[in-house]
């Protein structure tokens, strides 16, 4: 079963800056396609042209990532999940207002959202907490409709700038 997320795409500079703190851990699974999510939209992606409308007059915005954190208990999966902390108010105002045409998952989203890009999860991830990490400063200029289970982007959105 596919399940489908609205990704901000992240610049080859925080791929390699995930990465490379995932190789400093020893017994922790560590992510090799590093992505932020917005919204998950679960088993139908195309729920774009809701997505789409939602997204009309979204202007481009800016993300931050610096720091590392973790989910000590994750909602899912085994922990802790060490992860880039993500600044971005134009992030937080999408994210909600795709939480107003598609519900917001418990416990994940909605005032329970935390924009990451997770580094590793399980084992020794705990070790890269505090780390100094970016800062790494990007636009996003668009988003993508990505399918988690066959690990594809099956559409993309630009947004008008």
């Amino acid at each position: 079963m596919s399940v489908y997320s609205l990704n901000v795409p992240v610049p080859p500079a925080v791929g390699r800056l995930a990465s490379g703190l995932a190789s400093e851990t020893l017994t922790a699974d560590c992510r090799t396609r590093h992505s932020l999510v917005a919204k998950r939209l679960g088993e139908e992606w195309r729920v774009s042209k809701q997505v789409r409308e939602a997204l009309s007059g979204t202007a481009p915005f800016r993300v931050k990532v610096e720091g590392v954190d973790a989910f000590r208990q994750p909602t899912a999966g085994k922990g802790p999940v060490a992860y880039l902390d993500v600044e971005s108010q134009g992030l937080w105002d999408l994210h909600y207002r795709l939480c107003e045409v598609l519900d917001p998952i418990p416990e994940l989203e909605g005032d329970d959202y935390t924009p990451h890009v997770t580094i590793a999860r399980g084992g020794d991830a705990h070790q890269l907490i505090g780390r100094d990490a970016g800062p790494i400063e990007w636009t996003v200029e668009r988003l993508e409709f990505y399918d988690s289970h066959n690990r594809v982007t099956v559409e993309s959105v630009s947004l008008p700038a």
